[in-house]
């Protein structure tokens, strides 16, 4: 393997066109190749300098690179993803990892199999911000966690539709889209889900898919989160226009989670830590500090872990079965918001009403 590591990026769309932009300013990567049918991107990549392949198929037989950026639309993640397990070819998938969680578990097991290094592209887990947040509760910060708030709120104007019409169909709205990413920073401060109630809206824009959603989350921890979507709300509170990111977005100086835990609570992505100036009593003081973080573009870090992974000096800090447990969160919100009775996450089985009821007596 060269001192560079060498990666190609599959999928030259909005995603795809920030890794390759990662990679060539990442003095320790190097973009190997483009693989992306379109003719443009072709010319593109000429000027770049690198090659560009119509498939995965092509770039193996030119040559296996270091590893392999999945940034292709999610419904071919599986298929692509187990060509490059086939060819011993590390990768990095961007999240969602699968439609289904069924689909994932096939790839999921596929890469453990072969024992080749699948990581998932849930890059917010790379943010400085996050770092500092997961070692603070990790060391008991905040004491034990009760409660997490999550807000994902923001307005997608029309032209984002009109661009790619497959937005607007069933399937694509902002459950499945951009809330994956949130679900993902709850596992990672909370552990697993166990059980999800949801109700989700149908588009105001009369698209096929929901414009709306909230859900509960418990944790087998015994946390409980609350948090709700919407790609159709005008609101200064979401990951996207409070953590500064990502350039495209504007800024605001608001927090989109709130953290509350036994002896303190914590917002992000301010970093901003309450505590009681004597034992937790509201009768008493309480002032806040604010945690610090440094300042690095998390798809650097991502790809920088990569790396590190491919070489064997590190393991997957977000590996397929995370992308996988993500991913079957979501999917029991959108059973949760169509039945409207509890899911559990395990085995995906709804409550029937007289369960529900049964299980609502028990918790009271």
């Amino acid at each position: 393997m060269s001192e560079k590591t060498r990666l190609a990026v599959a999928g030259y769309g909005l995603v795809g066109k920030r890794h390759v932009e990662t990679l060539l300013r990442t003095p320790e990567t190097e973009l190997a190749a483009i693989v992306e049918p379109n003719e443009g991107t072709r010319v593109q990549a000429q000027k770049l300098g690198v090659a560009c392949y119509e498939s995965l198929s092509q770039l193996f037989e030119a040559g296996i690179p270091d590893g392999v950026i999945l940034a292709t639309p999610t419904p071919l993640h599986v298929e692509q993803g187990l060509e490059c397990i086939e060819n011993r070819c590390p990768l990095l998938v961007e999240k969602p990892i699968a439609v289904t969680s069924a689909e994932a578990r096939h790839l999921v097991d596929a890469a453990d199999r072969a024992g080749v290094p699948m990581l998932i592209g849930h890059h917010r887990r790379h943010n400085p911000i996050i770092r500092s947040v997961k070692a603070a509760l990790d060391a008991g910060s905040i004491g034990d966690i009760r409660a997490v708030q999550a807000t994902c709120w923001f307005y997608k104007p029309d032209s984002y539709f009109e661009a790619a019409p497959w937005r607007k169909r069933k399937g694509a709205g902002p459950v499945s889209v951009n809330l994956v990413h949130d679900v993902d920073l709850l596992r990672h401060f909370c552990g697993d889900v166990i059980r999800v109630r949801a109700v989700s809206t149908p588009s105001v824009r009369e698209f096929e898919n929901e414009d709306l959603s909230a859900a509960i989350l418990e944790f087998a921890s015994g946390a409980v989160a609350t948090l709700t979507v919407s790609d159709s709300i005008a609101s200064p509170w979401s990951w996207e226009l409070t953590a500064r990111e990502n350039p495209a977005y504007p800024a605001t100086n608001q927090s989109c989670y709130l953290i509350g835990g036994s002896k303190g609570s914590l917002s992000i992505p301010d970093l901003r830590i309450w505590h009681h100036l004597q034992d937790p009593d509201w009768w008493s003081p309480i002032s806040a500090m604010t945690l610090l973080a440094d300042a690095q573009d998390p798809l650097v870090s991502q790809v920088l872990h990569f790396s590190e992974v491919i070489k064997g000096q590190t393991k997957c800090l977000v590996p397929g079965e995370e992308g996988l447990r993500s991913l079957q969160v979501i999917e029991a919100i959108e059973k949760a918001s169509n039945s409207l009775l509890p899911v559990e996450i395990e085995n995906f089985q709804v409550l029937s009403p007289n369960e529900a009821q049964q299980e609502i007596v028990a918790i009271g």
